[in-house]
């Protein structure tokens, strides 16, 4: 007989506001307490301290417009916060500061959310909506340099970016990008090149979120109806739809891959949480706790089983932790 689905570790009440984005960060030196950055849709970052299950800080800067994704840079110190005021702001968190040291200005408002990878010491590449509809620019950091613009032909016909995954091929090679429209494709780019590989269509409606495994050239994507879709990458850089899964409710607003690569979160329209094993493809389990949209989901980085964590964040202002399949 199977187990019933637990319930939360805990829950975090506090943002009074919608929460939009989550990011864990901890460190090799003290994975024993991440911090977690939740995003709200009145603009607020707040810091949690997971001990005290209590917010440590409170980040302003976007002008009460709404978050839509965060990253660590150069450790925790260092924050990239993208908000729907067409900033994307640079904080410095170090000793207990909260000031905005730099930032780049954007030229969409669309709901695409940045991606960030990390290229040498101290550089990173970041992945942004561009100035025309279905356009992509990718900059590179701190100097803010543009170093390629990634524009469809002029039939595509893809609409507005949704979503972005940076990634580095082990092969050494050109980082590539995947890129989910407006239309239901996906697109993987040459990110420096400025060259389109490869195009995909895997969704009737916008592609909401995606994400990708370099290790076994697998992705997956949700969209705002029932399917959840499965691609592989092949080596002459094809896409191909691997699999699909259908959903009783439409809407998958977020997806995310654990850091270890066998545990697949997604997060709902219909207020649910659900869990598919990696390497299988096989659902899992589905945690009910939200009474509204789950909006985003982030694993841990714990590099100890027992310690990971699922964090969920909703439009019930709550944010769920949950200590589920540390062992699989």
């Amino acid at each position: 007989m199977a187990h019933p689905p637990p319930d939360p570790k805990f829950v975090l009440r506090g943002p009074d506001a919608e929460v939009t984005f989550l990011h864990f960060y901890s460190t090799d030196q003290d994975q024993s307490c991440p911090v977690l950055f939740s995003g709200a849709s009145n603009g607020l970052i707040h810091l949690w301290n997971l001990k005290t299950r209590r917010i440590g800080m409170v980040l302003d800067g976007h002008g009460g417009k709404s978050l839509c994704w965060l990253q660590t840079l150069y450790g925790r110190e260092t924050l990239l916060s993208q908000g729907r005021d067409l900033q994307i702001c640079m904080w410095d968190l170090a000793e207990g500061r909260n000031m905005v040291t730099d930032s780049i200005s954007m030229e969409s408002i669309g709901f695409c959310k940045c991606s960030l990878l990390k290229t040498g010491h101290g550089n990173w590449l970041l992945a942004m909506p561009g100035q025309e509809t279905s356009e992509i620019q990718v900059l590179d950091l701190p100097s803010k340099k543009l170093v390629g613009t990634l524009k469809p032909e002029a039939n595509a016909k893809l609409g507005m970016p949704m979503c972005l995954k940076l990634w580095q091929p082990n092969s050494g090679s050109c980082p590539l990008l995947l890129a989910g429209y407006e239309d239901g494709s996906v697109i993987l780019w040459n990110a420096l090149e400025t060259k389109a590989l490869c195009r995909l269509a895997c969704h009737q409606d916008p592609v909401m979120s995606l994400d990708f495994d370099s290790e076994k050239a697998r992705g997956v994507s949700g969209s705002a109806e029932k399917v959840l879709s499965f691609w592989s990458l092949d080596e002459q850089q094809i896409l191909k739809v691997h699999k699909t899964h259908q959903l009783i409710n439409s809407g998958i607003a977020h997806v995310t891959i654990r850091p270890d690569k066998k545990i697949l979160a997604t997060a709902g329209w219909d207020h649910r949480i659900r869990l598919f094993g990696w390497k299988t493809l096989k659902p899992l389990a589905v945690l009910h706790y939200h009474t509204a949209s789950v909006h985003c989901v982030a694993f841990s980085h714990h590099s100890t089983p027992s310690e990971r964590l699922l964090a969920a964040g909703s439009k019930d202002h709550r944010i769920s932790l949950w200590s589920i399949y540390q062992q699989t």
